[in-house]
């Protein structure tokens, strides 16, 4: 009897990486950073620990000066001191023999007047607030309406993700993500609910998908193509997101991108669509001819499936790796899984968090 295909522990390149496997870490917020939104050690400890995936992505990671700078939160970075902190992240990762980019990311119309710092506003590229609550340090309260950008301030958002890029490489990260999924800015852009702009920032897929091609310009000032890649969420309606019609629409932003040499393209996207959303992989695979990342409630039969039907190249798994900082062995060996404690996802400490059992 012939053995089933194993695909997802085969070895892969990704550009000039060599990669052991094809189990890419997902990119989870844990609000673990201190004051300043500084890494600290336990974060280092924390992305060691699951160093044998394939690839890890970072946390997303604010390129904002004006974001906010209480703890616990989201890490910056946007400073030295933020990127000799990620140092430590990264020098500890490559010592575990593992790989890791750095996603950058600006929340846009996501965040709160009240999380800003003086001077800061909520922005994004037209004046239509998500819809929904966002909790604050006091009291859930509703989204904002946000400033919808001139075409100055949105060249200096540029500007930021540049810095961001070129600050990621100074502390060691192997690659930078462009977060463009899951209601981030870059999305809000990309997708015509919340962009409505009738400048060459809106409009057609083409115009909606500027402000992420120049990001990329950006960020290749300071890395080849090849180690930059991008995350996108056709279909993640969070925080009111939606678009018209994400598979012709993607198709698009799709070929837009496969012209820019990128390390790869990540899609959030589950193997069955909930009824009433489209697949969009199969448009997005044909027009993107490098590397495709597939992320979405994946488990080791469904991984497998995409990947020997080629519908994949990689495929990222988010709370599996969260609850089980050794997850390529446990999968490869079909040992037992630790659950996810969601009660600690966002809070302070070891606990959820670098206090996961391994394999004994």
């Amino acid at each position: 009897m012939t053995a089933p295909s194993q695909p997802l522990f085969d070895p892969f390149t990704l550009g000039p990486l060599d990669l052991p496997n094809r189990l890419v870490m997902a990119p989870m917020t844990r609000r673990r950073a201190a004051d300043g939104k500084l890494p600290t050690a336990l974060m280092a400890q924390y992305y060691a620990q699951r160093a044998s995936a394939g690839l890890i992505v970072s946390e997303s990671i604010e390129v904002d000066p004006l974001s906010g700078l209480t703890a616990p939160t989201r890490p910056g970075l946007f400073n030295g001191k933020q990127q000799s902190a990620w140092r430590q992240v990264t020098d500890a990762v490559h010592a575990a023999g593992g790989r890791i980019f750095a996603q950058l990311s600006h929340m846009g119309r996501g965040a709160h007047s009240s999380q800003l710092e003086s001077g800061g506003r909520v922005v994004g590229p037209s004046a239509i607030a998500a819809t929904g609550s966002i909790y604050t340090a006091t009291v859930p309260l509703p989204y904002e309406v946000p400033h919808a950008l001139s075409e100055d301030e949105i060249a200096a958002i540029v500007a930021q993700y540049g810095e961001a890029a070129r600050l990621a490489k100074d502390a060691g990260f192997d690659g930078v993500e462009l977060h463009g999924a899951n209601g981030y800015l870059i999305d809000q852009f990309l997708r015509d609910a919340s962009n409505q702009r009738d400048d060459r920032y809106g409009g057609s897929a083409e115009r909606r998908a500027r402000f992420l091609l120049d990001i990329i310009a950006a960020a290749k000032a300071h890395w080849p193509g090849q180690k930059i890649g991008v995350r996108v969420s056709p279909t993640n309606n969070f925080q009111g997101m939606s678009d018209s019609d994400p598979v012709a629409h993607y198709g698009v932003i799709a070929t837009l991108l496969d012209r820019e040499g990128l390390a790869y393209l990540h899609l959030v996207e589950p193997a069955t669509q909930p009824e009433g959303l489209p697949q969009v992989a199969p448009t997005i695979r044909q027009a993107f001819t490098g590397p495709l990342i597939l992320a979405a409630k994946y488990d080791l039969v469904s991984a497998q499936a995409v990947l020997a039907e080629g519908r994949a190249d990689l495929v990222a798994f988010g709370e599996l790796f969260l609850a089980n900082p050794d997850l390529p062995e446990r999968l490869k060996r079909g040992a037992p899984l630790n659950p996810a404690d969601k009660a600690t996802f966002y809070t302070e400490g070891e606990r959820g968090y670098t206090d996961y059992p391994f394999l004994v």
